[in-house]
């Protein structure tokens, strides 16, 4: 244990016997040596048990990350720590050589992610309140987090695939299966814009709705009396041409078992006079529909009623024979978009503990008729699919911290033997935790246990999944009696990039301010490159550069490219290939705990489909819970730090000239370099200092960064 490599703060971290504590671990601060450090403490010189101590992460990756250092920490020969950094190594060799050195005090350390550690207790006293035989259910999300004895006790099916299958038993009732259609009619299929797609010379310019029957039809009102006869399972044409004597011309409806036409009748509809003699020349009956009708659905219904009975001999059947297969064979991918909107308002509700019931409660007088029956659609199958897997012995991820949580609070001696066992519990990436976990770790720790948290506020980027930054932020009010050590050297990035990071954050107002500063003092600057077209000169650009760094010795994974969203990169990367370069290009989710020496963060444009890119959540999901728009745009903004704190030495940031990102002038502009020579053919050149490259305003009488007289 050499706490001599240790500055003072992440010294303090280590040596503190606070009970509750929070190491506030900015970017490159050393989070990980430190939370290492504190492991080899309590074990070396404090010889507290091993099997004492819990150290939770986040993901397998992270565990197996933890569990690396420790094995380097004790092998004096450097050879696994050669294994793990030799990039031709494959990952089944590695993975075997850590089990095989996983032995001794390491292999006594629980060290987990929140759902491993969910799994082991739920198999091993999970009786008490669950079968402990459980079987786990997994998604495409939720597969990489699958570690150890979990791979055996995976379900036969996933959980789409089960609510699914709900909707198929929901849709036997055809009251629901008809219901179901409207809503994906109205919904998905239908939009409140002219669909290309579907414009004819039949019909021009106009809003089209369909029918239950997959027609489209000129209006709502049309739509539903076309509606009431599929339902009624009575045969119609819609607009069929006619010609009984004058002209031909296209009533609204013909029902054949009735002879009957039918014309509904609005305040936008043109003269019937004409229309009415022609009927009267053919000897045929027309009836009028009014849309003033149509303000009551129960009346409206009635009224088709009356006027079919006694035109038709057969009985009216009051619901036609539907099946599923026929009824959505060409609506598939939307019935998918339905149902995975239902799969988050589950995994939301989990996370927020409402039951089921308390959303038609919720939902029932909202003001849109989309998010009312969206809940009386799903209610039924989150109630129905609940039913299988508690059945079957099925548990997701949520599943597993609920059933967890609900184990220890009814089971005072269960509860007991974790607190005898855990004196030390440890959390690393605290910023992104949610409500179900601190529930956990408050049932988990005992006034005399000490909970070692490690986490950054300004790095919590996982609100869409439900992660609380408030528990961070307000880790003294979560934890009375807590110690909070700010750690506050940037080993990883130069000056200039503490700096402007520092300042872009600062932005946010829900955040703990701090005082970072970079422990490297090597001068550079952001270069920010604002295109005339960004899928056309940027990626010209950014291709040009990158052939220039790895010509200047820069080797390609060195080099690391940045969007926000995947579709960003699709011009870059098909340029990259032609050009023959290779980079590594992630999200900017995806890069998080990673590094490079040179980063490009791309897309960075104002307004949809750039970055910020904020997108209130669906109406839908704020029945459960809501979100405000300055939240979103605080993260975002913590999004943007992150990828500007992967740099070691260089960034470049591409814009597009008068659509640039807020976040680039939130930069000071003594912190970044603007390529003249790249504005050559623009109006409205950018100047810049001829000593330091700084961008300097019309209005500038001397360089704001070096005092060059301008």
């Amino acid at each position: 244990m050499h706490l001599s490599t240790l500055n003072e703060k992440q010294k303090a971290s280590v040596l503190s016997e606070n009970k509750r504590l929070l190491v506030l671990a900015g970017a490159g601060s050393g989070k990980t040596k430190t939370l290492i450090q504190k492991l080899l403490y309590l074990v070396s010189e404090k010889q507290v048990k091993p099997s004492e101590i819990l150290a939770i992460t986040f993901t397998k990756n992270a565990t197996n990350e933890m569990v690396d250092r420790l094995i380097i920490a004790g092998d004096s020969s450097g050879e696994y720590e050669a294994l793990i950094n030799d990039k031709l190594a494959t990952k089944e060799s590695i993975e075997f050589e850590r089990k095989s050195r996983k032995v001794g005090w390491i292999a006594n350390l629980t060290v987990k992610t929140f759902h491993s550690l969910c799994y082991q207790m739920l198999k091993a006293s999970g009786g008490a309140t669950f079968d402990n035989r459980f079987r786990l259910l997994i998604d495409d999300q939720t597969e990489d987090l699958k570690e150890g004895e979990e791979h055996k006790t995976i379900a036969p099916e996933k959980g789409y695939d089960i609510l699914h299958k709900m909707l198929l038993e929901q849709c036997k009732n055809v009251a629901y299966l008809l219901k179901l259609k409207r809503y994906i009619l109205d919904f998905y299929v239908d939009k409140s814009y002219v669909d290309k797609t579907i414009r004819s010379k039949n019909f021009p310019n106009q809003i089209l709705y369909t029918t239950l029957k997959g027609e489209k039809v000129r209006s709502k009102s049309e739509r539903d009396i076309a509606d009431w006869l599929f339902r009624h399972n009575i045969k119609y044409n819609y607009e069929p041409v006619v010609n009984f004597k004058d002209f031909p011309f296209n009533p609204d409806f013909f029902i054949p078992q009735a002879d009957l036409y039918l014309e509904h009748r609005s305040d936008k509809s043109y003269s019937t006079v004409n229309k009415e003699k022609q009927f009267d020349y053919g000897g045929r009956i027309c009836v009028n529909t009014y849309e003033g009708m149509t303000h009551d659905s129960t009346l409206f219904n009635l009224a088709l009623e009356r006027i079919i009975m006694g035109k038709i001999t057969d009985k009216i059947s009051q619901l036609a024979a539907l099946n599923y297969e026929e009824e959505f064979q060409s609506y598939q991918d939307k019935v998918k978009e339905f149902l995975k909107m239902v799969m988050r308002v589950q995994s939301m509700i989990k996370a927020e503990a409402i039951d089921s019931d308390d959303l038609i409660s919720k939902s029932i007088n909202h003001q849109h008729e989309r998010v009312r029956v969206f809940y009386e659609l799903a209610v039924p199958l989150l109630k129905s699919y609940e039913h299988y897997c508690v059945n079957r012995s099925y548990l997701d991820f949520d599943d597993l911290i609920i059933q967890s949580i609900r184990l220890l609070k009814d089971n005072a001696e269960i509860r007991q033997a974790y607190h005898d066992r855990f004196k030390y519990i440890m959390v690393d990436e605290f910023q992104d935790v949610n409500s179900l976990q601190v529930k956990l770790l408050e049932l988990l720790i005992t006034p005399d246990s000490q909970l070692f948290c490690v986490g950054d506020d300004w790095q919590s980027i996982y609100g869409f999944r439900g992660s609380e930054v408030d528990y961070i932020v307000n880790f003294k009010k979560h934890f009375p009696g807590s110690e909070v050590i700010q750690l506050d050297v940037n080993y990883r990035s130069t000056q200039t990039i503490v700096g402007a990071s520092t300042q872009v954050i600062r932005n946010n107002k829900f955040q703990i301010d701090k005082e970072i500063r970079a422990f490297k003092q090597t001068p550079s600057k952001i270069h920010i490159y604002r295109s005339k077209n960004i899928e056309e000169d940027g990626v010209d650009y950014l291709v040009r550069k990158v052939r220039a760094l790895q010509d200047e010795g820069i080797r390609h994974d060195e080099i690391l490219i940045l969007y926000r969203r995947s579709k960003m990169f699709h011009p870059y990367r098909e340029a990259l290939r032609m050009a023959g370069l290779k980079v590594t290009a992630k999200t900017i989710h995806a890069s998080k705990g990673l590094e490079a020496k040179i980063v490009f963060i791309i897309g960075l444009t104002e307004g949809s489909g750039g970055f910020p890119d904020i997108w209130l959540d669906d109406a839908v999901f704020r029945v459960v819970k809501d979100v405000k728009y300055d939240m979103l745009m605080e993260e975002e903004r913590r999004l943007f730090y992150v990828a500007l704190t992967r740099a070691k030495d260089e960034i470049y940031l591409i814009t597009e000239l008068g659509s640039e990102s807020t976040f680039i002038a939130e930069i000071p502009n003594e912190f970044y370099a603007v390529n003249k020579t790249e504005f050559k053919n623009i109006i409205q050149p950018i100047s810049v200092c001829t000593t330091c490259q700084t961008e300097i305003k019309e209005w500038f009488t001397y360089c704001p960064n070096c005092g060059q007289l301008i």
